[in-house]
Protein backbone atom coordinates (compact mmCIF):
# COMPACT_ATOMS: atom_id res chain seq x y z
CA UNK A 1 0.00 0.00 0.00
CA UNK A 2 1.09 3.50 -0.88
CA UNK A 3 0.48 4.39 3.25
CA UNK A 4 2.67 7.84 3.70
CA UNK A 5 1.66 7.24 8.12
CA UNK A 6 2.07 4.24 10.19
CA UNK A 7 -1.05 2.28 11.27
CA UNK A 8 -1.04 3.72 14.75
CA UNK A 9 -1.11 7.02 13.12
CA UNK A 10 -4.08 6.03 11.32
CA UNK A 11 -5.85 4.47 14.14
CA UNK A 12 -5.22 7.70 16.43
CA UNK A 13 -6.81 9.51 14.34
CA UNK A 14 -10.03 7.27 14.01
CA UNK A 15 -10.17 7.36 18.17
CA UNK A 16 -10.18 11.34 17.86
CA UNK A 17 -13.04 11.50 15.61
CA UNK A 18 -14.85 8.32 17.62
CA UNK A 19 -14.96 10.75 20.65
CA UNK A 20 -15.91 13.23 18.29
CA UNK A 21 -19.16 11.67 16.93
CA UNK A 22 -19.61 10.31 21.06
CA UNK A 23 -19.71 13.56 22.30
CA UNK A 24 -22.02 14.87 19.31
CA UNK A 25 -24.49 11.91 20.10
CA UNK A 26 -23.89 10.35 16.34
CA UNK A 27 -24.70 7.37 15.36
CA UNK A 28 -22.31 7.85 11.82
CA UNK A 29 -20.58 10.27 9.69
CA UNK A 30 -20.91 10.76 6.15
CA UNK A 31 -17.45 11.65 4.76
CA UNK A 32 -17.02 13.67 1.36
CA UNK A 33 -14.48 15.71 1.74
CA UNK A 34 -11.16 14.59 0.23
CA UNK A 35 -9.58 15.96 2.94
CA UNK A 36 -10.94 14.05 5.53
CA UNK A 37 -10.39 10.92 3.73
CA UNK A 38 -7.17 11.09 3.03
CA UNK A 39 -6.38 12.28 7.13
CA UNK A 40 -8.40 9.61 8.40
CA UNK A 41 -7.65 6.68 5.88
CA UNK A 42 -4.75 7.51 3.77
CA UNK A 43 -6.94 7.75 0.47
CA UNK A 44 -5.37 9.44 -1.97
CA UNK A 45 -7.53 10.59 -5.62
CA UNK A 46 -9.24 13.30 -7.49
CA UNK A 47 -12.02 11.23 -8.08
CA UNK A 48 -13.62 13.46 -5.62
CA UNK A 49 -15.19 15.36 -8.42
CA UNK A 50 -17.62 12.83 -8.82
CA UNK A 51 -20.03 11.58 -6.09
CA UNK A 52 -17.81 9.30 -2.92
CA UNK A 53 -18.60 8.95 0.53
CA UNK A 54 -17.02 7.24 3.37
CA UNK A 55 -19.26 5.92 5.92
CA UNK A 56 -17.78 6.28 9.35
CA UNK A 57 -19.65 4.52 12.08
CA UNK A 58 -19.50 5.03 16.03
CA UNK A 59 -17.68 2.07 16.70
CA UNK A 60 -15.10 2.60 13.89
CA UNK A 61 -15.98 0.57 11.08
CA UNK A 62 -15.90 2.14 7.48
CA UNK A 63 -17.10 1.71 4.23
CA UNK A 64 -16.57 3.71 1.16
CA UNK A 65 -18.94 4.13 -1.90
CA UNK A 66 -16.95 4.78 -4.84
CA UNK A 67 -16.78 4.59 -8.21
CA UNK A 68 -15.17 1.85 -10.59
CA UNK A 69 -12.13 3.91 -11.14
CA UNK A 70 -11.02 4.46 -8.05
CA UNK A 71 -11.63 0.94 -6.54
CA UNK A 72 -7.64 0.29 -7.18
CA UNK A 73 -7.00 3.57 -5.90
CA UNK A 74 -8.59 3.13 -2.20
CA UNK A 75 -6.88 -0.39 -2.40
CA UNK A 76 -3.34 1.06 -2.94
CA UNK A 77 -3.71 4.15 -0.84
CA UNK A 78 -6.00 3.28 2.05
CA UNK A 79 -6.86 1.40 4.75
CA UNK A 80 -10.11 1.23 3.89
CA UNK A 81 -11.46 -2.61 3.81
CA UNK A 82 -14.83 -2.34 2.65
CA UNK A 83 -15.51 -0.66 -0.59
CA UNK A 84 -18.85 -1.00 -2.48
CA UNK A 85 -19.24 0.61 -5.88
CA UNK A 86 -22.21 2.82 -7.81
CA UNK A 87 -22.48 2.18 -11.20
CA UNK A 88 -22.49 4.76 -13.76
CA UNK A 89 -25.36 4.50 -16.10
CA UNK A 90 -27.63 6.81 -17.73
CA UNK A 91 -29.89 9.03 -14.92
CA UNK A 92 -27.88 6.78 -12.38
CA UNK A 93 -28.24 8.64 -8.15
CA UNK A 94 -25.41 7.13 -6.02
CA UNK A 95 -27.78 9.13 -3.56
CA UNK A 96 -29.73 6.00 -3.76
CA UNK A 97 -27.20 3.34 -3.50
CA UNK A 98 -25.86 5.46 -0.46
CA UNK A 99 -29.13 4.81 0.94
CA UNK A 100 -28.97 1.19 0.17
CA UNK A 101 -25.81 1.01 2.06
CA UNK A 102 -26.88 2.77 4.80
CA UNK A 103 -29.81 0.63 5.31
CA UNK A 104 -27.39 -2.24 4.90
CA UNK A 105 -25.21 -0.84 8.01
CA UNK A 106 -28.26 -1.22 10.16
CA UNK A 107 -28.59 3.41 10.02
CA UNK A 108 -32.54 3.29 9.36
CA UNK A 109 -33.65 6.18 11.46
CA UNK A 110 -30.21 6.55 12.73
CA UNK A 111 -28.62 10.30 13.60
CA UNK A 112 -26.26 11.09 11.17
CA UNK A 113 -23.56 13.91 10.43
CA UNK A 114 -23.00 15.16 6.80
CA UNK A 115 -20.06 16.89 5.68
CA UNK A 116 -21.81 19.35 3.43
CA UNK A 117 -19.60 22.40 3.56
CA UNK A 118 -16.37 20.64 1.05
CA UNK A 119 -16.02 20.63 -2.86
CA UNK A 120 -16.35 17.04 -2.19
CA UNK A 121 -20.30 17.39 -2.19
CA UNK A 122 -21.76 19.67 -4.97
CA UNK A 123 -25.17 21.13 -4.32
CA UNK A 124 -26.82 18.90 -7.09
CA UNK A 125 -25.53 15.85 -5.27
CA UNK A 126 -26.34 17.44 -1.72
CA UNK A 127 -29.97 17.98 -3.02
CA UNK A 128 -30.09 14.36 -3.63
CA UNK A 129 -28.69 13.32 -0.67
CA UNK A 130 -31.56 15.20 1.28
CA UNK A 131 -34.10 13.84 -0.94
CA UNK A 132 -32.82 9.70 0.02
CA UNK A 133 -32.23 10.81 3.67
CA UNK A 134 -34.74 13.57 5.35
CA UNK A 135 -36.93 10.35 5.48
CA UNK A 136 -34.52 7.73 6.24
CA UNK A 137 -32.42 9.38 9.35
CA UNK A 138 -31.98 12.66 11.55
CA UNK A 139 -29.54 14.28 9.48
CA UNK A 140 -26.92 16.74 10.87
CA UNK A 141 -24.83 19.21 9.33
CA UNK A 142 -21.31 18.08 10.96
CA UNK A 143 -19.79 20.14 8.14
CA UNK A 144 -16.11 21.27 9.96
CA UNK A 145 -15.84 18.33 12.48
CA UNK A 146 -12.78 16.38 10.77
CA UNK A 147 -11.50 20.11 9.78
CA UNK A 148 -11.37 21.12 13.49
CA UNK A 149 -9.15 17.77 14.13
CA UNK A 150 -7.36 18.60 10.80
CA UNK A 151 -5.79 21.40 12.20
CA UNK A 152 -3.87 20.03 15.07
CA UNK A 153 -0.87 18.14 13.48
CA UNK A 154 0.81 15.35 14.27
CA UNK A 155 4.82 15.12 15.09
CA UNK A 156 4.56 13.07 11.64
CA UNK A 157 2.50 15.75 10.05
CA UNK A 158 4.93 18.62 10.89
CA UNK A 159 7.21 16.70 9.73
CA UNK A 160 5.88 16.62 6.46
CA UNK A 161 5.23 20.93 6.98
CA UNK A 162 9.10 21.17 7.10
CA UNK A 163 9.68 19.35 4.38
CA UNK A 164 7.30 20.80 2.28
CA UNK A 165 8.51 24.56 3.57
CA UNK A 166 12.19 23.28 2.44
CA UNK A 167 10.75 22.87 -1.04
CA UNK A 168 8.88 26.36 -0.92
CA UNK A 169 12.65 27.55 -0.09
CA UNK A 170 14.35 26.16 -2.97
CA UNK A 171 11.07 27.20 -5.18
CA UNK A 172 11.71 30.85 -4.27
CA UNK A 173 15.32 30.12 -4.85
CA UNK A 174 14.69 28.92 -8.30
CA UNK A 175 12.55 31.94 -9.26
CA UNK A 176 15.19 34.71 -8.29
CA UNK A 177 17.85 32.72 -10.52
CA UNK A 178 15.17 33.07 -13.55
CA UNK A 179 15.03 36.79 -12.78
CA UNK A 180 18.17 37.36 -12.40
CA UNK A 181 18.29 35.89 -16.18
CA UNK A 182 15.63 38.73 -16.83
CA UNK A 183 13.86 36.07 -17.63
CA UNK A 184 9.27 36.19 -18.18
CA UNK A 185 6.51 34.84 -16.56
CA UNK A 186 6.76 31.31 -17.99
CA UNK A 187 10.63 30.83 -17.52
CA UNK A 188 9.93 31.46 -13.62
CA UNK A 189 6.80 29.54 -13.37
CA UNK A 190 8.45 26.61 -14.84
CA UNK A 191 11.59 26.80 -12.58
CA UNK A 192 9.66 27.03 -9.46
CA UNK A 193 7.42 24.17 -10.57
CA UNK A 194 10.77 22.15 -11.39
CA UNK A 195 12.07 22.43 -8.26
CA UNK A 196 9.18 21.31 -6.19
CA UNK A 197 8.98 18.25 -8.80
CA UNK A 198 12.17 17.61 -8.68
CA UNK A 199 12.55 17.27 -4.39
CA UNK A 200 9.84 14.95 -4.36
CA UNK A 201 6.55 17.25 -4.21
CA UNK A 202 3.36 17.06 -5.09
CA UNK A 203 0.82 18.96 -7.33
CA UNK A 204 0.03 21.99 -5.57
CA UNK A 205 -3.75 22.12 -4.15
CA UNK A 206 -4.32 24.96 -6.39
CA UNK A 207 -2.09 27.20 -9.28
CA UNK A 208 0.56 29.05 -7.83
CA UNK A 209 -0.03 33.01 -8.14
CA UNK A 210 2.38 34.71 -10.74
CA UNK A 211 1.86 38.62 -12.02
CA UNK A 212 4.14 41.11 -12.77
CA UNK A 213 3.62 44.71 -13.79
CA UNK A 214 0.08 45.60 -13.17
CA UNK A 215 -1.05 41.71 -12.84
CA UNK A 216 1.37 42.20 -9.76
CA UNK A 217 -1.87 43.79 -7.84
CA UNK A 218 -3.83 40.10 -8.30
CA UNK A 219 -4.40 37.61 -6.08
CA UNK A 220 -5.40 34.87 -8.16
CA UNK A 221 -3.84 32.71 -11.05
CA UNK A 222 -4.75 34.01 -14.72
CA UNK A 223 -4.00 32.72 -17.66
CA UNK A 224 -1.00 34.18 -19.89
CA UNK A 225 2.32 34.86 -19.16
CA UNK A 226 4.16 38.42 -19.26
CA UNK A 227 7.57 39.71 -20.29
CA UNK A 228 9.20 41.32 -17.53
CA UNK A 229 10.77 44.98 -18.00
CA UNK A 230 14.19 46.57 -16.58
CA UNK A 231 12.15 48.22 -13.84
CA UNK A 232 8.95 45.91 -12.72
CA UNK A 233 7.58 44.21 -10.14
CA UNK A 234 6.60 40.21 -9.83
CA UNK A 235 4.26 39.27 -7.17
CA UNK A 236 4.40 35.50 -6.49
CA UNK A 237 2.49 33.19 -4.31
CA UNK A 238 3.52 29.63 -4.36
CA UNK A 239 3.94 26.60 -2.08
CA UNK A 240 6.23 23.61 -1.67
CA UNK A 241 4.22 20.32 -0.94
CA UNK A 242 5.11 17.10 0.15
CA UNK A 243 2.65 13.92 0.53
CA UNK A 244 -0.22 17.10 -0.12
CA UNK A 245 1.03 18.98 2.98
CA UNK A 246 1.77 22.53 1.97
CA UNK A 247 3.98 25.47 3.52
CA UNK A 248 2.71 28.25 1.09
CA UNK A 249 5.35 31.24 1.02
CA UNK A 250 4.19 35.16 0.16
CA UNK A 251 6.73 37.85 -2.11
CA UNK A 252 7.14 40.58 -4.19
CA UNK A 253 10.26 40.94 -5.97
CA UNK A 254 11.52 44.38 -7.87
CA UNK A 255 13.85 44.43 -10.84
CA UNK A 256 15.95 47.63 -11.60
CA UNK A 257 15.02 49.80 -8.78
CA UNK A 258 12.31 49.60 -5.43
CA UNK A 259 10.21 52.85 -5.92
CA UNK A 260 9.75 55.27 -3.04
CA UNK A 261 6.34 53.78 -2.58
CA UNK A 262 7.37 50.36 -2.92
CA UNK A 263 9.74 50.61 0.03
CA UNK A 264 6.85 52.66 1.83
CA UNK A 265 4.33 49.63 1.44
CA UNK A 266 7.47 46.74 2.19
CA UNK A 267 8.15 48.39 5.28
CA UNK A 268 4.31 48.55 6.48
CA UNK A 269 4.22 44.98 5.11
CA UNK A 270 7.56 43.78 7.05
CA UNK A 271 5.67 45.24 10.16
CA UNK A 272 2.57 44.08 9.99
CA UNK A 273 4.36 40.57 9.74
CA UNK A 274 6.55 41.13 12.79
CA UNK A 275 3.17 41.79 14.65
CA UNK A 276 1.21 38.89 13.80
CA UNK A 277 4.21 36.50 14.71
CA UNK A 278 4.38 37.89 17.44
CA UNK A 279 0.39 37.24 18.53
CA UNK A 280 1.16 33.52 16.89
CA UNK A 281 0.82 32.16 20.74
CA UNK A 282 -1.95 30.62 22.85
CA UNK A 283 -2.98 33.66 24.33
CA UNK A 284 -4.56 34.73 20.93
CA UNK A 285 -7.64 33.84 19.06
CA UNK A 286 -7.71 33.76 14.66
CA UNK A 287 -9.01 37.73 15.08
CA UNK A 288 -6.57 38.54 17.17
CA UNK A 289 -3.88 37.90 14.74
CA UNK A 290 -5.71 39.53 12.44
CA UNK A 291 -6.03 42.37 14.29
CA UNK A 292 -2.90 42.55 15.02
CA UNK A 293 -2.22 43.32 10.90
CA UNK A 294 -5.25 45.49 10.47
CA UNK A 295 -3.50 47.55 13.52
CA UNK A 296 -0.18 47.91 11.72
CA UNK A 297 -1.72 49.11 8.25
CA UNK A 298 -4.13 51.42 9.54
CA UNK A 299 -1.10 53.51 11.03
CA UNK A 300 0.52 53.15 7.81
CA UNK A 301 -2.71 54.23 6.54
CA UNK A 302 -3.46 51.44 3.94
CA UNK A 303 -6.86 50.16 5.48
CA UNK A 304 -7.73 50.73 1.86
CA UNK A 305 -4.75 48.69 0.23
CA UNK A 306 -4.82 45.68 2.36
CA UNK A 307 -7.62 42.52 1.94
CA UNK A 308 -10.22 41.59 4.90
CA UNK A 309 -8.08 38.39 5.84
CA UNK A 310 -4.28 38.16 6.56
CA UNK A 311 -3.85 34.14 6.41
CA UNK A 312 -5.00 30.69 7.32
CA UNK A 313 -4.61 27.15 8.52
CA UNK A 314 -2.99 24.98 6.09
CA UNK A 315 -1.98 21.28 5.46
CA UNK A 316 -2.67 18.41 3.56
CA UNK A 317 -5.43 19.67 0.91
CA UNK A 318 -6.81 18.70 -2.55
CA UNK A 319 -7.90 21.22 -5.53
CA UNK A 320 -9.40 23.49 -5.75
CA UNK A 321 -7.46 25.21 -2.67
CA UNK A 322 -4.60 24.69 -0.33
CA UNK A 323 -6.51 26.76 2.06
CA UNK A 324 -8.10 24.99 5.09
CA UNK A 325 -11.26 26.74 6.49
CA UNK A 326 -9.60 28.32 9.89
CA UNK A 327 -8.63 32.03 8.29
CA UNK A 328 -7.62 34.82 10.17
CA UNK A 329 -10.17 37.79 9.99
CA UNK A 330 -11.87 40.45 12.28
CA UNK A 331 -14.24 38.17 14.95
CA UNK A 332 -12.89 34.24 14.29
CA UNK A 333 -12.88 32.91 17.59
CA UNK A 334 -10.64 29.96 17.07
CA UNK A 335 -7.66 29.95 19.33
CA UNK A 336 -3.94 29.39 18.24
CA UNK A 337 -3.04 26.18 20.01
CA UNK A 338 0.29 24.32 19.44
CA UNK A 339 1.14 21.79 16.99
CA UNK A 340 -0.67 24.38 14.14
CA UNK A 341 0.99 24.96 10.63
CA UNK A 342 -0.32 28.70 9.73
CA UNK A 343 0.33 30.52 6.50
CA UNK A 344 0.46 34.56 7.26
CA UNK A 345 0.10 36.78 4.50
CA UNK A 346 0.39 40.49 4.43
CA UNK A 347 -0.83 42.19 1.32
CA UNK A 348 -0.99 45.59 -0.14
CA UNK A 349 -2.43 46.30 -3.43
CA UNK A 350 -2.50 50.15 -3.75
CA UNK A 351 -4.36 50.62 -7.06
CA UNK A 352 -4.04 54.29 -7.13
CA UNK A 353 -0.33 54.17 -7.94
CA UNK A 354 -0.18 50.40 -9.33
CA UNK A 355 1.98 49.35 -6.86
CA UNK A 356 1.65 45.99 -5.02
CA UNK A 357 3.99 44.63 -2.13
CA UNK A 358 3.33 41.08 -0.42
CA UNK A 359 5.30 39.09 2.19
CA UNK A 360 4.47 36.08 3.88
CA UNK A 361 5.24 32.63 4.82
CA UNK A 362 4.23 29.46 6.74
CA UNK A 363 4.63 29.32 10.42
CA UNK A 364 4.59 26.42 13.20
CA UNK A 365 2.95 27.48 16.43
CA UNK A 366 4.25 26.59 19.97
CA UNK A 367 3.26 26.41 23.82
CA UNK A 368 5.63 30.25 22.97
CA UNK A 369 6.74 31.93 20.17
CA UNK A 370 5.45 30.87 16.72
CA UNK A 371 8.46 28.75 14.15
CA UNK A 372 8.55 29.89 11.01
CA UNK A 373 9.37 26.91 9.24
CA UNK A 374 10.89 29.06 5.81
CA UNK A 375 14.89 29.67 6.55
CA UNK A 376 14.23 32.41 3.49
CA UNK A 377 15.13 36.01 4.15
CA UNK A 378 12.26 38.26 4.46
CA UNK A 379 14.16 41.15 2.77
CA UNK A 380 13.27 42.87 -0.07
CA UNK A 381 14.37 42.23 -3.36
CA UNK A 382 15.47 44.24 -5.85
CA UNK A 383 17.47 42.29 -8.47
Amino acid sequence: MALHFAPEEFAARRDRLMLCMAENKLDAMLLFSQESMYWLTGYDTFGFCFFQCLVVKQDGSMVLMTRSADLRQARHTSTIEHIVQWTDRENANPAIDLRNLLNDMDLLGARIGVEYQTHGLTAANGRKLDEQLNSFAKVIDASGMVDRLRLLKSPAEVDYARKAAALSDAIYDAALEQMRKNANEANILAAMMEANFLGDGDFPANEYIIGSGPDALLCRYKSGRRQMYKNDQLTLEWSGVFRHYHAPMMRTVLTGKATKRHEELYNAAHEALMAVEAALTPASTFGDVFEAHAKVLEAHSLTRHRLNACGYSVGARFTPSWMDPQMFYAGSAERIEPDMTLFAHMIIMDSETNTAMTLGQTYLTTNGPAESLSKSSLELIVI
